[in-house]
């Protein structure tokens, strides 16, 4: 089979000792049963939080510890094109098969899902996630489906002051949302003039609680910039956690838009 990098994943048996260095996908071989095969994880893999208890930590997701990972001897290490730089996969597949997930949509979410299940032999678990994904997507989409769309900013970063724009699974989940990302004219993660908000005209501003952690303070920064727009924390994990995490963000998107 290949991964969602189209690069060829080659297993004779069913993995059992599985490295993950991405925090959301960690959290989906939980929810798939993978548990006792999980033998290594990164320091921000904090759901569920216990695992960092019973789990050896071999880094974070752009700074690994490569003798660390090889002494745990994996059969697969998981990795996610945007979480991991290109040295990381390179340098993981040295030491054994490297799966390297693309996650843009939630169909991106479905297809890593049903492939964790051919990969660890657990399709039953996948294909249950997977149903309770869409009951709860189509049910999203009966309660936002007369909501008005609001023009809204999502940062993720200050200093430099950074948002999430277009080909991102950010973005994706604002536009499910019915917010108009005002920076949709611009790549990825770019890096905007604070004091050129107030042009870009958002009717509500989000700052995520992660990967920088925004709290009250900043909201009276922004504030003092464009006094006349919404400002709101919101749960990063909810707009930015893909896998098993999206059964949980279209009730916490409900209590979102009632506060809006």
């Amino acid at each position: 089979m290949k991964d969602q990098l189209n690069r060829n994943i080659l297993l004779n048996t069913t993995p059992k000792r599985i490295i993950s260095l991405v925090p959301s996908q960690t959290e989906l071989l939980h929810d798939l049963g993978l548990e006792n095969s999980i033998v290594g994880i990164t320091k921000f893999c904090v759901h569920p939080l216990h695992l960092k208890l019973t789990k050896e930590i071999v880094g974070g997701t752009k700074n690994i510890k490569i003798e660390k990972i090889k002494a745990l001897n994996p059969d697969i290490i998981i990795c996610n094109k945007e979480e991991n730089t290109k040295e990381i996969v390179a340098a993981c597949q040295e030491i054994c098969t490297t799966h390297v997930s693309d996650i843009a949509t939630i169909e991106d979410c479905i297809v890593l899902i049903n492939q964790y299940g051919e990969i660890f032999n657990k399709r039953v678990s996948a294909n249950k996630i997977i149903d309770k994904i869409n009951c709860k997507l189509k049910d999203f989409k009966i309660f936002i489906k007369d909501k008005p769309t609001l023009k809204v900013a999502y940062f993720i970063w200050r200093k430099p002051w950074m948002v999430a724009a277009n080909g991102t699974f950010i973005n994706h989940m604002l536009l499910l949302n019915k917010f108009e990302n005002v920076y949709n004219n611009l790549k990825r993660y770019p890096e905007i003039e604070l004091n050129k908000l107030s042009q870009s005209n958002p009717n509500t501003i989000f700052l995520s609680s992660e990967p920088f952690p925004f709290n009250n303070i900043h909201i009276q920064e922004i504030l003092n910039i464009s006094a006349n727009a919404k400002i709101l924390l919101v749960d990063g994990e909810m707009f930015s956690w893909y896998g098993s995490r999206l059964i949980k963000s279209f009730n916490y998107f409900k209590t979102l838009h009632q506060s809006l």
